[in-house]
This record gives structure tokens, C-alpha cells and sequence, in this order.
């Protein structure tokens, strides 16, 4: 069994790996083995891994899976201790393997962890999709320790503790192979977006913790596939998000936040609309919920396992605080603003 596999899961970016793949097999080199599992490319992803890269390991999948199926598939042919995912728009820095496996080595009781996660294009300022690690509030909007909806702040270092998190990013995802399949992996129906926070929040209930391990550092595109403003996006992230409540919520909030997310929703669909004049955004928030409600009863059983799996009943595994309150008028832009 490998101690450390680099799972870099890659549709049609044969321009990212080019870029950032050379980066990654350097300084893996004597740690870890890198490999690109494609979903059913149509560019010349395959032609150059096995022209330019012939060290690097690739699994070919038969079809687009998505990116949550397209993990399950690709590790499953995979053995390691510990499997990282690693998003292909990366770029990785010398050294930055080694804390994460440190720590992990030094805490059995966790079970994934991210490292610190820079902007590419504004190199001083965090990523907007991972920063430090994540957390969601009591609504169920998810936001960064350096990043509060389109707030991302500069990085000064004002973050730079190991700190437990509610859930890590996909984009460099240091995860045990143990507790990726106790879980079942990512769920597959979510195809893109949330899936990431939909496994360590089922992780965090299980009684294993996550973690943000700032002494490893990577630098992020961010939107590889879809760019930031896009309906399909809109759509995904509005399904994915009310399922991932649905199934995670205990029985006490559930009814109240699924009422409240359906007031919201839709302000946020007519804002879409008639402030930001995005009508595709406006019609793909009603299609997620539709979508949501049609599909709401496949996730009936993932809810009945994920709650008696509860490993305390009262643990509060989300901030006690509106985020869209605190935001828009108590002016707080900061991960900092949020906690003092």
C-alpha cells in the first residue's frame, strides 16, 4: 500500500496540466505518487500525459463522471494511506506536502485536512473556494476563514494556526483512505459543487475532526471549468447546497432552516434578476429548487444513517450566527469581524 497517492482528477485541461503538473511531480518526488484520472477528455489530455509527463501515473474513465463520481471511480483504483485530491489548476510549492503529512501522522483523530489556499492571480490575497478552511452558518451558507461571500481578504499571515474547520476544500484535499470509504466517498449525485463540504460535515458527525494546516501553502486558478458567474454553477451550488442540508441537519433545525432557505432563495433569485441582470442566474435558482424538491426523497436513507451516526447529539457543527445578517448590516467582512 502507498503511503501517499496525488489524485488530480482532470476533464479537457490539458493547458493546466501543462502548466502546473510539472510542479506537482517535482517536489512529490520521494513522497507521494502522482495521477491524473480523465474523465472521458476530448482535448489532448492523454496525448500529452503520455508524451510529456510518462512518470506521472493516469487512470482513464470511461465517461464524465463529474467531479464527486469522478473521485469515487478513479481511487477506487487506487490504494494509499492517505489520498489527496488535488485540483489541476494548483500550483504547488516546495515543501508543502510534508506539514500536512506531519500533522495528519500526529493526529489520528482527524480526518482530512487542507493547506492554506493562495490566489494565483492576486498572490498576497487568499483563494476565494478554500482560503484557511471552511464553516457554515446556521442557514447553511458556507464561507472561509479568509473569505466571506465576495469579501476575500488579503493574507498577512492573521491565519496561520493549525485550526479545526467545519470542512476543507476540494482543491487540495488531504483525506485517509479509512475515512473516505467509512463514508462512502463524495456523493456522486452532486456531480460538482458542495460535495466537499457534504463529506467532512458527514465526517464531522461521525466524531472525526478536519483541519487547516497553513505551514503548506498552494496557489489557486479557481473556476477551471465554470467560470464564477455561470447558471449551471448557480444551479448546482442552490440543489447541492439545500441536499447536503437535508441530509446533514439534526431533526431540531431541519424544518426551521428549510423554511428560512425558502424565503431566501428566492430574494436571492429576484436580486440575480432585477439588481446584478442576470436572468439565467434568476431562472436556475427556481430550477434548483425544483430539482431539489423532486429528488428531496432519494436522500430519505443517506439521512436516516447520517443522523443515528451522530456521534453527539448536541454538538453544534454550524456557526450560531446569520451569515447574510452579519454581513449586510453588521458590516462584517472578515473571518475575524464574524468571531469577536
Amino acid at each position: 500500500m502507498e503511503q501517499l497517492a496525488i489524485v488530480i482528477l482532470n476533464w479537457n485541461g490539458a493547458s493546466m496540466l501543462a502548466k502546473y503538473l510539472p510542479s506537482v511531480l517535482k517536489y512529490a518526488e520521494g513522497v507521494a505518487t502522482v495521477y491524473v484520472a480523465d474523465n472521458a477528455s476530448d482535448d489532448e489530455s492523454l496525448q500529452l500525459l503520455a508524451e510529456k509527463f510518462p512518470s506521472c501515473k493516469t487512470i482513464v474513465l470511461e465517461k464524465n463522471w463529474g467531479f464527486a463520481q469522478g473521485y469515487n471511480e478513479a481511487l477506487k483504483k487506487v490504494t494509499a494511506r492517505y489520498y489527496l485530491l488535488l485540483n489541476s489548476d494548483i500550483e504547488v510549492t516546495e515543501g508543502w506536502l510534508q506539514p500536512l503529512l506531519d500533522f495528519m501522522e500526529a493526529h489520528p483523530e482527524v480526518a482530512a485536512c487542507q493547506p492554506k489556499i493562495r490566489s494565483i492571480a492576486h498572490r498576497d490575497s487568499f483563494e476565494y473556494a478554500g482560503a484557511c478552511g471552511g464553516y457554515i452558518d446556521r442557514l447553511g451558507y458556507p464561507y472561509c476563514k479568509g473569505r466571506i461571500f465576495e469579501n476575500v481578504e488579503k493574507d498577512s499571515g492573521q491565519y496561520d494556526q493549525e485550526a479545526e474547520i467545519l470542512w476543507a476544500s476540494g482543491a487540495a484535499l488531504l483525506i485517509r483512505g479509512t475515512d473516505y470509504w467509512r463514508v462512502g466517498g463524495l456523493d456522486g449525485r452532486f456531480f460538482a459543487h458542495n460535495e466537499e463540504i457534504d463529506l467532512c460535515w458527514r465526517l464531522r458527525i461521525m466524531g472525526r475532526k478536519i483541519y487547516c494546516v497553513p505551514a503548506s501553502c498552494v496557489y489557486h486558478v479557481g473556476g477551471g471549468t465554470l467560470p464564477k458567474k455561470n447558471p449551471m454553477k448557480t444551479y448546482l451550488n442552490f440543489r447541492n447546497n439545500l441536499t447536503m442540508l437535508y441530509k446533514c441537519l439534526p431533526e431540531k433545525e431541519l424544518n426551521h432552516v428549510m423554511r428560512a432557505r425558502w424565503f431566501l432563495d428566492y430574494v436571492a433569485a429576484w436580486k440575480m434578476l432585477l439588481v446584478d441582470g442576470h436572468p439565467r442566474d434568476f431562472w436556475a435558482v427556481f430550477r434548483a429548487r425544483h430539482a431539489f424538491r423532486k429528488w428531496k426523497h432519494q436522500f430519505d436513507e443517506d439521512r436516516r444513517q447520517i443522523q443515528h451516526n451522530r456521534h453527539n447529539e448536541e454538538e453544534r457543527l454550524t456557526s450560531p450566527f446569520s451569515l447574510l445578517w452579519q454581513y449586510h448590516f453588521g458590516r462584517k467582512r472578515t473571518y475575524a469581524a464574524l468571531n469577536a
